[in-house]
């Protein structure tokens, strides 16, 4: 039997923040047989200058940051692919086709000096405890979270998909993730539980992710995903925010006497409005980023470092509560996001926001349209919405509010900017009343 393979070595291609990653990339091994094909990981790192990819070898005379040779890890190399060619031969005398997690584990005790008899005898003797899947999504959740920095919120979206997958299917592998299984778990997630078309999207994004780097750690060898490709409608969700009418309503309503508690509500959320910051980071804020005329803080979401002017009215609000003790030395009376969404509809029903708003989305290839008053959508992010659309509503530079906001993406800003214009539109049909 013979049996056709082709073996070769790539470096990854990996990005961060959307830039292709160049230094101390990771040395794939590749190997293709029979309709299958399996990544290794070699232990090595590189620079892709000092690859070359037409030999697929390390370039002469370097070294990587660990201060391994050229010469040093292509020996290694050499080896890997040597021992994989004599797995091969084995299984060609046996005139068997292995299985992509044979070949792996086969390759593996190769590695370590054990042959494929000796590992049998050894597996009969002292089989090793079996990793569960749930095992290396909590490795999955840990790496990434120190790695990338997470956040609790991000952790928790994570641990939120990890829930539904194991609801799923208890016991389900990674090789059960083809793309059948794939769309058994996409399908439980919509009848099951509701989710919308942006939402399943989100959760196929999540398993992408943790397959992936599953496959890079060589935990399994399979890429189902990359053929699997789900098209979910996702129309443009309205922007909701407050025009600088309605924020003139907001500030003109008199604060029932049993409903105090809405008026240190408002004040923050009219500084998000004043200043593009997020729920998040006025939760955070304290004296020290408070200067002379601008804030300079690093955001909890991205980490930006910003620099945001003061106006009239964030630093009136700044001078209400100026001499006001908060604990941790907090600037500003801030209370949890979900209390503050509760209370600014609160706000809105007394402003009487009722402007009709609908909202369109799918389940699967199912419209629906969902309108409600105005009030009913108020967030917390409402007040980020208002200062983008407002400060490009007075004419200031795009670029100037994506300093402000931290936005790095223009495109990211075409749905404000069409806002802008629209309201512009309306401020000009004034004159037609003249």
């Amino acid at each position: 039997m013979n049996i056709k393979r082709n073996i070769s070595f790539k470096l990854e291609k990996r990005k961060s923040k959307g830039v292709d990653i160049v230094e101390n990339v990771p040395i794939r091994m590749r190997v293709t047989y029979g309709g299958a094909r399996v990544d290794f990981t070699t232990g090595y790192r590189v620079d892709f200058a000092n690859w070359d990819d037409s030999a697929q070898r390390v370039k002469a005379k370097t070294s990587n940051k660990q201060h391994q040779t050229a010469a040093e890890i292509n020996d290694a190399i050499n080896e890997m692919r040597t021992e994989l060619q004599k797995i091969f031969k084995e299984y060609e005398v046996k005139e068997i086709l292995p299985v992509p997690e044979e070949l792996r584990e086969a390759f593996n005790i190769k590695i370590k000096g054990e042959s494929i008899k000796e590992r049998d005898i050894k597996a009969t003797l002292d089989a090793a405890p079996t990793i569960s899947i749930w095992d290396r999504f909590d490795e999955f959740v840990n790496v990434n979270g120190r790695n990338n920095n997470w956040t609790k919120s991000t952790v928790a979206k994570v641990k939120v998909f990890g829930r539904h997958l194991r609801a799923f299917k208890e016991d389900v592998t990674f090789e059960y993730l083809d793309e059948r299984g794939i769309a058994e778990f996409l399908d439980y997630l919509q009848e099951n539980k509701g989710m919308r078309n942006s939402t399943l999207s989100k959760m196929y994004g999540l398993l992408l992710w943790f397959m992936k780097w599953a496959l890079n750690q060589g935990y399994h060898s399979n890429n189902a995903y990359d053929r699997f490709k789900p098209r979910y409608k996702k129309p443009e969700k309205p922007i909701v925010f407050l025009t600088i009418e309605e924020l003139k309503k907001v500030a003109a309503i008199e604060i029932p006497s049993d409903k105090q508690y809405l008026e240190r509500v408002r004040d923050v959320f009219f500084f998000c409005c004043w200043t593009g910051l997020r729920h998040s980071d006025v939760y955070n804020l304290r004296k020290s980023n408070i200067k002379k005329d601008h804030i300079e803080l690093t955001t909890i979401k991205t980490s930006d470092t910003l620099r945001i002017d003061l106006n009239k009215h964030s630093r009136a609000i700044l001078a209400k509560y100026a001499d006001v003790v908060f604990p941790n030395g907090k600037v500003l009376p801030v209370i949890s996001n979900q209390k503050m969404n509760d209370y600014l509809k609160e706000l809105g029903i007394l402003a009487e926001l009722t402007e009709p708003i609908t909202q369109t989305y799918y389940c699967q290839r199912e419209r629906i349209e969902d309108t409600r008053p105005k009030h009913e959508l108020l967030c917390t992010h409402t007040g980020r919405r208002s200062f983008i659309c407002n400060a490009l509503a007075l004419g200031i530079p795009p670029q100037v509010v994506m300093k402000w906001t931290g936005h790095s993406d223009y495109s990211a800003m075409k749905p404000y900017i069409a806002v802008a214009d629209s309201i512009k539109s309306k401020e000009m049909s004034k004159f037609d009343a003249l």
